[in-house]
């Protein structure tokens, strides 16, 4: 069945209607109207997730748009699609739309006209990165994520609100720019080689471009040092633990939830294929540094005495292992890094929707503060073990799936080419289990020490709501993955595969393997093995 523009509307529905949100004559209408343009875009998403052909996973699908953004002279297009690696992200956008809406019923009472219009914005921001096939409009979605995000931390955050909000624009906007400057020189050697001398920021046009090793290495540090930061990577993560300790319980879902996944991501999308030579020479420099975010953020964790923090440095942790899985170059450990993305934004977020639960009710989120609290809220202790659970990787809870899967593809990796490192990550699985038990045990079991604590009301229903999605894919996504992972599966091969190709022609020099041929002046892939041609037809134009 043919869904014209289907994926457009996914994009752009939110933003419509953060714009119509505007015109809302009392807060809880634009609580009601927000809640149903994101309910509502989940389930358009849904016939994504349902038309979507996973024997084609490698290839584009959903193409929307393919017209120009600026002129004819200038090869800039709107240009979005899904393929494997895209669509379970943007499914998990999606999701978490209306799960944030309604998290935020009662904790947002002031500004929340702009509070919910910042919101939907921001969904259309991150859902266009997860989709763009044109690179210029990926940096454009890449920033428009910034603004909503730096006015929830800054007007609706904590006491440090303004601090954590800057340190975040400053860190993310140090990067994107170097970023930017690497799409435009990117885009102008392309344009030379490949399109008749116009640039160009076409995703399969620059795919076809094989960049010389000496320019690869400096291009792949300034796409790479900007997805590091927003990922956050160790030593550039100091911004996260800041930002989502001030930001509200919203904010600090979709941040983990779906922000950093956007480094991950441009990671996997971008610095792999365009620059492999580069992408190798680098692997163990990011495989040390993300085991040691592995290690520290574990033992940072341990070591907060508030509960919100130790879930934000416990991201640094978890994505240590997505960083480890994308650089060990082996289909299982890419495998892994992609759930892993997923599974992080569920559990992640959910381990944020509950330490906010508990804000509400106490208005702390020491640790100390609570203590026996499993007596009183028995629904809400349920939902924290059970999340606490599946990010320590609990076996049939889908943290384990990704981190198990990451573990042994990085084992036999040549890329690494030291069991000794992932020996070392392996550690970050206990300390894991060590930091999230120890807070369980200090918030949730043994004696009531606080006579505050014995009074909290349990989950109402709209909490209830909030949780039991969250939880049903926890148990799903542990005890059935292979839905999941055969849809991510041939796009990785052929990443791999591209990979090796690009490797190969590049640095033995073989001209007469170039895959880009001049006929009247247009661009065509020709046939190559493993097939960068996105419609997995080798004779057809680049765009199914």
């Amino acid at each position: 069945m043919e869904f014209p523009h289907l994926l457009s509307l996914v994009i752009f529905l939110p933003l419509i209607g953060a714009i119509l949100t505007l015109f809302a004559p009392t807060d809880r209408s634009v609580r009601v109207f927000a809640l149903v343009v994101t309910a509502f875009t989940f389930v358009l998403s849904i016939l994504l997730w349902t038309e979507f052909d996973p024997s084609r996973a490698a290839d584009l699908q959903f193409v929307s748009g393919d017209f120009p953004l600026i002129s004819a002279d200038i090869d800039v297009r709107y240009l979005v699609g899904i393929d494997g690696f895209s669509l379970l992200l943007v499914l998990l956008t999606t999701l978490l739309g209306p799960i944030v809406v309604l998290s935020s019923w009662s904790y947002i009472k002031a500004h929340v006209k702009g509070y919910y219009t910042l919101l939907l914005v921001l969904q259309s921001g991150m859902t266009g990165v997860f989709c763009a096939f044109d690179l210029l409009l990926f940096y454009i979605f890449f920033e428009l994520t910034l603004i909503p995000m730096y006015f929830l931390i800054g007007i609706w955050g904590g006491e440090r609100r303004i601090y954590a909000a800057v340190k975040f624009v400053i860190y993310t906007m140090v990067g994107s720019l170097l970023m930017l400057v690497g799409i435009l020189y990117l885009g102008i050697e392309a344009g030379a080689a490949v399109n008749s001398g116009v640039f160009t920021t076409d995703y399969f046009k620059l795919l076809s471009f094989d960049v010389p090793l000496g320019m690869q290495t400096w291009l792949f540090v300034l796409f790479a040092f900007a997805f590091a930061i927003k990922v956050p990577m160790f030593p550039f993560h100091t911004w996260l633990p800041d930002a989502h300790v001030e930001a509200p319980t919203g904010g600090s879902v979709i941040l983990a939830g779906v922000l950093l996944k956007m480094g991950t991501y441009g990671l996997v999308r971008f610095c792999l294929p365009f620059f492999p030579s580069a992408s190798a020479s680098h692997a163990l420099l990011f495989a040390i540094l993300a085991v040691i975010g592995i290690v520290y953020g574990a033992l940072v964790s341990r070591a907060q005495p508030d509960a919100k923090k130790l879930v934000a440095y416990s991201s640094v942790s978890h994505l240590g292992f997505v960083v480890l899985g994308i650089f060990a170059f082996t289909l299982e450990s890419l495998q892994g890094a992609m759930i892993q993305m997923i599974n992080h934004g569920i559990s992640t977020g959910a381990l944020f929707l509950l330490v906010g639960m508990l804000y509400e009710r106490r208005h702390t989120r020491l640790m100390a503060d609570y203590g026996g609290i499993a007596r009183t809220v028995p629904w809400l202790t349920f939902f924290m073990v059970l999340t606490a659970l599946a990010s320590a990787g609990l076996p049939g809870l889908n943290g384990f799936v990704g981190e198990f899967m990451i573990l042994v593809g990085a084992f036999g990796s040549a890329a690494i080419g030291s069991p000794i490192l992932v020996g070392l990550a392996t550690t970050g699985v206990i300390l894991a289990a060590v930091y999230l038990l120890w807070m369980l045990g200090r918030m949730f079991f043994g004696p009531v020490t606080h006579e505050a604590n014995r009074g909290m009301p349990d989950l109402n229903r709209r909490e209830l709501v909030v949780l039991v999605p969250m939880a049903a894919l926890m148990i799903i996504l542990g005890l059935m993955p292979q839905p999941f992972l055969r849809v991510s599966e041939p796009a990785a091969v052929r990443l791999l595969e591209t990979i090796e190709r690009k490797r190969a022609l590049v640095e033995e020099g073989d001209l007469d393997g170039m895959r880009v041929l001049q006929q009247d002046g247009n661009v065509q892939a020709a046939p190559a093995p493993g097939g960068l041609i996105p419609n997995g037809d080798q004779d057809s134009n680049p765009i199914p």
